[in-house]
């Protein structure tokens, strides 16, 4: 695969999954406004349709920062309407025009209330989210599940999806990886989906915060294939006591100082321990870079979420002929090596 050209500038596409907050463009002034305060809205909305809307107006009254699962004020508000009301959520032409019972009317405003004034991710106020399809639960001890190494699964690395339209996979045969190393895990949810692309593999999953293990652990044991699954406590490889991996996947914090300052207020509600990572971003990433080479079989391979540090890191490791992974929303901002590569 060929490598990207590195980006001459940041794009609101190229950062739909980003860890890194981008800026919304200004809405437009004229606006269709639907805004009852909550109690007359439980009493004179009726249907889903009707909230949708409603939660729509409010939303874009308040100016709200989308990128927690969803990127636009319909979507958020359709996501928050149909979870709340525990309705699929790829599924609302059936829903549309049905009629809220009392106490549903009461929850979905009380919901979209809560948005608005917490500033909290709508996955927070439901603790639900998705990523590539798969549900997980999530509070606000785990950032939001977000990463383009999601796609990049199916993709490029596995051949699924557009990777085998194509013919490519970087990984010919996944049933030939027997164990993964999901670092820096979260909420558990590439460790996870690693485990459905990866049928014969044991995967460990490792987090340095013990309330995300936590949380991954409530997501592992709602997997299927939870037995193959196991969630340590610990910093980086520390906790793995010199264990080797075909395949190890990583999407550590990457945000720079900048960055972390004057972000949306949806941002400060996720733990800044999982965002923050020193002056450049790549505090975490440089140590995963020394100590990987010792944690891979001979053939194995690592993919890596960065953000916006590739020319930082391409500087930093001149070294290193890095292998850069594009999805169809980001450039230049995860990247592929090999045990060899590494090893240089």
């Amino acid at each position: 695969m060929k490598k990207s050209p590195a980006k001459a500038k940041k794009n609101t596409a190229a950062a739909k999954s980003r860890k890194v907050p981008v800026l919304k463009k200004p809405l437009m002034k004229k606006q269709p406004v639907l805004n009852l305060a909550p109690n007359v809205a439980v009493r004179e909305l009726s249907t889903v349709r009707d909230f949708i809307r409603y939660a729509v107006s409010r939303f874009n009254r308040a100016d709200l920062f989308f990128g927690h699962g969803t990127f636009n004020v319909f979507d958020e508000a359709v996501f928050l309407v149909l979870e709340g009301l525990r309705l699929p959520v790829e599924q609302l032409e059936p829903y549309y025009d049905a009629r809220l019972l009392a106490d549903e009317k009461k929850r979905i405003a009380a919901l979209i209330e809560a948005r608005i004034k917490t500033r909290k991710p709508t996955a927070y106020l439901v603790n639900k989210t998705y990523l590539k399809g798969y549900p997980f639960y999530v509070d606000e001890r785990v950032i939001v599940p977000r990463s383009y190494i999601a796609d990049l699964l199916f993709e490029d690395v596995t051949g699924g999806e557009n990777g085998q339209e194509a013919g490519f996979a970087l990984i010919e045969d996944p049933e030939s990886v027997t164990s993964v190393l999901d670092l820096c895990t979260g909420s558990g949810c590439l460790a996870i989906i690693a485990s459905y692309l990866f049928p014969n593999a044991t995967v460990d999953a490792v987090d340095l915060s013990p309330d995300a293990v936590a949380v991954a652990n409530i997501n592992v044991a709602n997997c299927l294939h939870n037995d193959r699954i196991t969630v340590y406590q610990g910093d980086l490889f520390a906790p793995l006591k010199g264990k080797k991996y075909d395949f190890i996947i990583t999407n550590p914090p990457y945000v720079d100082a900048e960055d972390m300052v004057g972000m949306p207020p949806e941002y400060y509600h996720e733990p800044q321990m999982a965002l923050e990572a020193g002056d450049d971003g790549l505090d975490i990433v440089h140590r995963i870079l020394a100590e990987a080479p010792d944690h891979l079989n001979e053939g194995g391979n690592i993919i890596c979420e960065i953000g916006y540090g590739r020319p930082a890191l391409e500087d930093a490791r001149p070294d290193i002929d890095f292998l850069w992974l594009d999805t169809e929303n980001s450039e230049g901002e995860v990247f592929w090596l090999s045990k060899e590569q590494l090893e240089g």
